[in-house]
């Protein structure tokens, strides 16, 4: 499959790219790359990283050229002395082959379920954002990661397995309180794109109860809290992949959520549901806590909600004691947006 980012640049980008590659890859301290204007070549080295995390050792870079040269001489930055730069180079290789092994004779569809599982059971986002927690390294071999990390171990898995896979980046929104660009991903299935953002659901959830809220999504579900990409990706049209929708948790009547409230608070599990009976209003959350409270109520117990708002996914623990806070308002960022 030929890198989705490469198929973007010009004929000029295309050959510093070729050159950026072939210098990375051969641990070069330095090498020449034809010189590009203005910010072009830092977006090429990125979006060369982005399309190949296998190249994970190189941070940034700097570069230096003469007046009427063609070239120039790019510097990267690399995290480690080249004998380590090979020896975590096989190690990664390695440990991805082996993670893709159980999985190789699925279904496209459980291959990326299986990619988001291990993420969200095995990875803990690092909010001292170490360097190598921005690369494949920290996410494979250190378990860490922030979102760039996470996007990049996702598609270096999906490359693995074959399944075509992007790496979405958006930019930040200080005045939303977003401080830093974020990064998930975009993945093929059938011919159809949808987003997957591995980051957010981790941090809805827990190695014990795993959240499927950012699982194959359209563009127009994506970008309720998703900001503005910096580079195009394919168009995601299609939200019938969607997790919820698939596995049935996809209400559009008060009169279903009534009845799953009663058989979840009867077997005494949690009940966890995406709501697209409408907008997500005030009048209809206070409606979901009038069921709630009164399901409780037939067995002696209380309601504990959360909500992702944006997404329109409830969630409903029925408990013994009455809890401090009736709802929960749920926000998936993970760092991006001030405290």
């Amino acid at each position: 499959m030929e890198p989705y980012y490469y198929q973007t640049l010009s004929k000029a980008e295309q050959s510093s790219y070729q050159a950026m590659q072939a210098g990375l890859q051969a641990f070069a301290p330095s090498f020449p790359v034809p010189l590009l204007e203005n910010r072009a070549l830092t977006d090429v080295f990125m979006k060369l990283r982005l399309d190949c995390p296998q190249l994970f050792y190189a941070g940034t870079f700097q570069y230096r050229y003469y007046p009427d040269s063609r070239n120039a001489e790019l510097i990267p930055a690399y995290l480690f002395e080249k004998g380590k730069m090979k020896e975590h180079q096989k190690a990664l290789q390695s440990r991805v082959e082996k993670l893709v092994r159980p999985v190789a004779k699925c279904s496209d569809e459980e291959k990326l379920l299986y990619i988001h599982d291990f993420i969200c059971k095995n990875v803990r986002y690092d909010k001292l954002k170490k360097q190598y927690s921005h690369e494949i390294i920290g996410v494979l071999g250190h378990g860490v990661g922030v979102c760039e990390g996470i996007a990049k171990a996702v598609k270096i898995l999906c490359d693995a397995l074959q399944i075509q896979c992007i790496i979405a980046l958006a930019e930040n929104n200080p005045e939303k309180g977003v401080k830093y660009r974020h990064a998930w991903n975009v993945v093929r299935l059938d011919k159809k794109y949808y987003h997957l953002d591995c980051t957010f659901d981790l941090s809805l959830g827990n190695p014990e109860e795993i959240r499927y809220d950012y699982f194959l999504l359209s563009d127009k579900q994506i970008f309720r809290d998703h900001e503005r990409l910096v580079w195009r990706v394919p168009a995601c049209e299609d939200a019938d992949r969607f997790y919820y929708k698939k596995k049935k948790l996809s209400f559009t009547k008060t009169e279903e959520v009534q009845k799953r409230a009663a058989q979840a608070v009867k077997k005494g599990k949690p009940l966890l549901f995406h709501w697209r009976g409408g907008y997500m209003t005030r009048e209809i959350v206070q409606e979901f806590l009038r069921i709630f409270k009164e399901e409780a109520a037939k067995k002696e117990k209380f309601a504990q909600v959360s909500l992702n708002w944006a997404q329109a996914i409830v969630k409903v623990r029925f408990i013994e004691q009455l809890p401090t806070q009736e709802l929960t308002m749920e926000e998936a960022n993970e760092g991006e947006k001030e405290e």
